[in-house]
Order: structure tokens, then C-alpha cells, then sequence
């Protein structure tokens, strides 16, 4: 016997229970089967309207800007504009987003489109959020090639596009929707919850953005 297995075994004769204690299993997968639901703040339960102003000002607050367009056509351009209002290089990396790719970026004939994981050597990255929250104002981003973890952290500058149909209004709602589309075996690797650019108050309890990431934060809502 390991010492690893040792040490699980001592800690189930403690609790009990046997290494084929059905009793046990049964009520664990119960459990995850029927997860019981927590405590939902009222703040984000609102109609569809009034849950965007929200998710839009609670953004704002914590330091991201937020430009809102009609359609996914409009986005190319507002990227570009954002580019050149910070004075930016009309350059930026994006995945291989299916959304994305649809969008006129062509259109933008100044602006160059990098694709794939970002190297560090960006100035801005794009992405497109898979949920955002009201309550807080946070942006859900699922991990992969189409939306790659590097963009979300590398680049100075994080513009994310998200659809104002997938603002919920809590986290709880974001969850669930990520576990009807994914399914069991099929999660993502990382599921990155977004609120605001990167900061820190660490040192003088002064507060410093971008210290662990991007240091500016340009959120693109999409309808609504």
C-alpha cells in the first residue's frame, strides 16, 4: 500500500465508510445530479432593458468603457475607432471566433487582423465574451482556440464583444447556460470571469491598473 493510499484510508475508516461504500456513492452522485441552488441577489433580477443599463454601469464602474452598436456589422468599425481614439497601433490578434470571422473586418482596410493565441507582443486583443453578469458587471470568457486565454491577459488593451442577449443577470444564470451547452466531458478547460482591466492596490495601497494584465478594458455590446 502507498502512503497516499494509506492516508485515504485512514480518513475513510474516520468518516465511516468502506472503499466500496455504495451507500456513500450513491448519495455523492445525488448530490451532483441535484445541486442545490444558492442565495440569488435581487440586484440583476430585472427585465432585459434594465439589466443592460445595469451590466453597462456596473462596467463603467470598475474602470471598463463601453461602446454599444447595433449589429455585429458595426463592430470592425468600433474597434477601429477605439484603436485610433487611444492612439493605438490599427493593429489587433483575435481566435478563431466563428462570430468573429463573420464580421466585415475587410471593411477596415487600415486595420491589421492577426490571428491566433496572443505572444505578448500585442498592443490590443479581441474577443467575444460567451455571458456577462449584471450584478457586477463581469464578462464570462470560455477558454480555447477560438478564444484564447493569451488575449484575455496579454495584450495592453482587452476589447471584448458580447451580446446583449447573453447579459444575465448573476453568475448563477452564466453557469447553468455553460453546463446546457457544453454538456459533461465537453467543459471548457477555464471558464475566465472578467471585471474591469487588471489592477492592484498592493503596494501603498495605491491603485494600479494593469499589473497583472491588461491595463485597459474596452467592452463592445451588441444589440440591445
Amino acid at each position: 500500500m502507498s502512503g497516499r493510499e494509506a492516508i485515504l484510508a485512514k480518513v475513510r475508516k474516520s468518516l465511516g465508510g468502506g472503499q466500496n461504500d455504495a451507500a456513500r456513492l450513491a448519495a455523492v452522485e445525488a448530490r451532483l445530479d441535484k445541486a442545490p441552488k444558492g442565495v440569488i441577489p435581487e440586484r440583476g433580477q430585472l427585465d432585459d432593458k434594465a439589466r443592460r443599463r445595469l451590466f453597462v454601469a456596473m462596467a463603467e464602474r470598475v474602470s471598463a468603457s463601453v461602446r454599444q452598436v447595433k449589429s455585429h456589422d458595426d463592430v470592425p468599425k468600433a474597434v477601429a475607432e477605439y484603436l485610433r481614439s487611444r492612439n493605438l497601433p490599427a493593429a489587433i490578434r483575435v481566435g478563431a471566433d466563428e462570430r468573429l470571422a463573420q464580421m466585415p473586418w475587410a471593411k477596415q482596410k487600415a486595420l491589421n487582423v492577426k490571428h491566433g493565441a496572443s505572444d505578448g507582443d500585442d498592443e490590443a486583443g479581441v474577443s467575444h465574451a460567451f455571458g456577462a453578469i449584471a450584478e457586477s458587471g463581469t464578462l464570462a470568457l470560455t477558454s480555447g482556440g477560438d478564444n484564447p486565454t493569451t488575449i484575455n491577459f496579454l495584450p495592453e488593451h482587452h476589447i471584448v464583444v458580447v451580446d446583449a442577449n447573453d447579459v444575465a443577470g448573476d453568475m448563477e444564470t452564466v453557469l447553468a447556460k455553460l453546463r446546457r451547452q457544453y454538456g459533461k466531458g465537453e467543459m471548457p478547460r477555464t471558464l475566465n470571469f472578467i471585471t474591469g482591466p487588471s489592477r492592484s492596490g498592493d503596494i501603498e495601497q495605491k491603485l494600479l491598473l494593469g499589473a497583472h494584465g491588461p491595463r485597459a478594458l474596452h467592452i463592445i455590446m451588441v444589440g440591445g
